[in-house]
């Protein structure tokens, strides 16, 4: 997959393509059902499939949310693009300026540089200057413009449209299992491993401890089984996040304890895909109490994987 960086970044000629129109923050099954719209488009013209996401994302020009909202950075979204069969991703840089294009500018911005012969987008997706733009002003423009279009509906899951602010919301309410289903595969966090406290290790159980990303989605307070990817190699892990009520309460952290590996992992990177939820966050009266619960955790965690499938699976 070619990655390209704005509009500036693209050939003088990147020849006639299809152009998927979204953020695609998550890539969840809706936006995959775009995305493999996209694909049949492309081969059915003999189109190149592009794709195109915005960085930063646009409620960060638009309306700042108060808490973190990104259910996946910029690299992560590249990285699940590049999985899914398209050939070009291009990357727009979101500002002030692009904020004030009207919904008519920006589809002639892209079908001008991108030389778009067809255009996909989901029927929710909105666009331009106030979301003035939809399916029905997609499908005007294009129309006497001999741009061909297909609008995509709404994937659903237990008849609730999927989308990636259901996503974020079940994620803060540590669903960490629907928001599996309705994006298709494990919800992920990765981060470098700072030094902690230490605690973990002179409790027997060492932690890795994670410099998430501050604007990246983060389950709620608890204790998760998931799977922990590092240099290649994936475990079963026990995850914490919280601000250890026991040694009294500091700033949030997510903590990865991998079972059955025992090496040194400052500053190499680790990619938490969480499974399960377990149980709340909650104060021990004493270290004999606490250790007792963390070795049940592991029993738990060791039973839930080897129980539960994939995110499809129900």
């Amino acid at each position: 997959m070619n990655v390209v960086c704005g509009f500036e970044g693209l050939p003088a000629d990147p020849g006639p393509a299809a152009v998927a129109l979204g953020t695609f923050d998550g890539l969840h099954l809706g936006h995959q059902a775009v995305l493999a719209a996209l694909r049949t488009a492309a081969a059915r013209g003999g189109l190149q499939a592009v794709a195109v996401t915005f960085d930063p994302h646009p409620l960060t020009v638009v309306a700042p949310p108060g808490q973190p909202f990104l259910l996946t950075t910029i690299q992560e979204r590249t990285d699940l693009f590049a999985s899914m069969g398209i050939d070009t991703l291009l990357v727009v840089r979101f500002n002030a300026q692009l904020r004030e294009v009207s919904a008519a500018s920006w589809l002639e911005m892209l079908a001008g540089r991108l030389q778009a012969r067809h255009m996909v987008a989901s029927s929710n997706h909105a666009f331009g200057c106030g979301r003035e733009g939809d399916a029905g002003l997609l499908r005007a423009w294009a129309g006497v413009r001999g741009i061909e279009v297909t609008v995509v509906p709404p994937v659903r899951n237990g008849g609730a449209v999927i989308s990636s602010s259901g996503i974020r919301e079940r994620l803060r309410a540590g669903d960490v299992r629907t928001a599996a289903q309705w994006l298709g595969r494990w919800y992920t966090v990765r981060g470098a491993v700072v030094a902690g406290d230490g605690r973990g290790r002179s409790l027997g159980v060492p932690t890795a401890n994670l410099n998430v990303p501050p604007q990246k989605v983060v389950p709620c307070p608890g204790v998760y089984a998931a799977y922990a990817a590092v240099a290649g190699r994936t475990h079963l892990a026990a995850v914490n996040i919280g601000v250890r009520p026991t040694f009294g309460a500091g700033a949030q952290t997510v903590e990865a304890h991998l079972l059955d590996a025992d090496q040194d992992l400052y500053g190499q990177t680790v990619e938490v895909a969480f499974v399960s939820r377990l149980r709340d966050e909650r104060r021990f009266p004493d270290l004999e109490a606490l250790k007792a619960q963390m070795a049940a955790d592991l029993l738990a965690v060791r039973g839930c994987l080897g129980l539960l499938g994939s995110p499809g699976a129900g």
